[in-house]
């Protein structure tokens, strides 16, 4: 169940126009046996959400595990987070957006790419350096972008996405829409300036942003404990006047469903929301980061916390999933997963001449094409 602080009443920038018809009969009821129809129905489209929840979960899962071996093999450079052990956090706040609300993410991004609806292909290519990926090859893990699905990056530097979606979140108050932004983060980032300064801004001007920690318990190597004079970083909210919620990052439809409540209230009422959900990180900060820092204990405990066998075995209690289904699933993920490799191995490298395409919005003139052929120097 989660825990939740309510903000203070504010100023509501939208209205429906609807009325209250409480205590007052409607024309058009529907009947008893109309009602039990409707529950029916329902029930087995949740149902159906849930299995197809688990089965972007494994999808996310399978996809991280081919791309450690990818970067063990030098087949992506640079740094590399994975959402390994965040599966339920991804799945289920993405299913709490439209698809024209806006996403920022940090560096651990490429289940949020996924889960956004952008194709497995180009976010693998990506990961490569190719020109088919999400952003031609030039942006790699950590700066995927794509204006399409309104994925409006991965951010490299710790709380850099959050001044740019407060300030998305401003544009989309101006010019009048009900987009909704949100903004994720890891937990390490509600200790830095930027996060205050952008709750603050965000509460004091009504805007429609959801900031979402995930947090791990983990910044890097230290215990969010040695690093939070109050770890549970949801209440944080409450200085801001700002409705915040505390939720179990592990339950896909407690995610779902905390996270809907939060993009309702900042769309109904353009006021801003903090979401904080604990999740396990299955590995190391990064694909290099052996976690050393752990003990055999706690890497036990991490089994016991994994989001994709706690959902399979609550499907498999409901009798909503077998064996079968499960082996039919990880063979239809397996192709998925293998023809994104595929795709990215046999994709070109970006052309040198395009590199400052995308870095100004005035073209510039790039003289690289005139380096030296160094084989050090490669794209």
């Amino acid at each position: 169940m989660a825990e939740t602080t309510k903000a203070a009443p504010g100023r509501a920038r939208r209205t429906t126009g609807a009325q209250s018809t409480r205590g007052t009969a409607v024309k058009g009821t529907p009947k008893p046996a109309d009602n039990r129809a409707s529950a029916v129905a329902r029930r087995r489209a949740d149902d159906e959400a849930r299995v197809e929840y688990f089965r972007q979960m494994l999808l996310v899962r399978r996809f991280e595990e081919r791309t450690a071996r990818a970067y063990t093999e030098a087949k992506i450079g640079g740094y590399c987070h994975l959402n390994l052990g965040e599966e339920a956090t991804v799945v289920g706040l993405m299913a709490a957006l439209r698809p024209t609300d806006y996403l920022f993410t940090n560096y651990r991004e490429h289940g949020y790419a996924i889960a956004k609806g952008i194709e497995p292909r180009r976010v693998m290519a990506e990961l490569y350096g190719r020109s088919t990926g999400v952003s031609k090859g030039w942006g790699g893990s950590m700066h995927m972008f794509d204006t399409e699905a309104r994925l409006l990056g991965g951010y490299g530097i710790v709380g850099g996405q959050l001044p740019l979606a407060t300030g998305a979140a401003m544009a989309v108050s101006y010019r009048g829409g009900d987009d909704v932004v949100m903004v994720q983060m890891g937990e390490g980032t509600a200790a830095i300036g930027a996060f205050h300064e952008s709750l603050n801004i965000a509460a004091l001007w009504n805007l429609p942003v959801v900031f979402v920690i995930i947090n791990n318990g983990l910044g890097m190597g230290t215990t969010v404990e040695h690093s939070a004079a109050e770890p549970e970083l949801y209440k944080r909210g409450a200085a801001y006047r700002m409705a915040s919620a505390r939720v179990d990052g592990t339950d896909v439809i407690a995610v779902r469903d905390a996270a809907r409540e939060a993009v309702e209230r900042a769309r109904e009422e353009s006021k801003p929301y903090l979401l904080e959900l604990t999740s396990p990180r299955l590995r190391g900060h990064s694909v290099v980061d052996p976690a050393k820092y752990r003990t055999k204990e706690e890497k036990e405990a991490l089994k016991a916390a994994d989001p994709l066998a706690k959902a399979r075995l609550d499907l498999e209690d409901a009798g909503l999933l077998s064996a079968e289904d499960v082996e039919r699933l990880e063979a239809e993920i397996a192709e998925i997963v293998t023809d994104a490799a595929a795709f990215a191995d046999e994709s070109p490298h970006p052309e040198v001449s395009t590199l400052f395409d995308y870095t100004y919005a005035t073209p510039v003139p790039n003289d690289l094409p005139r380096l030296p052929a160094d084989p050090l120097f490669r794209v």
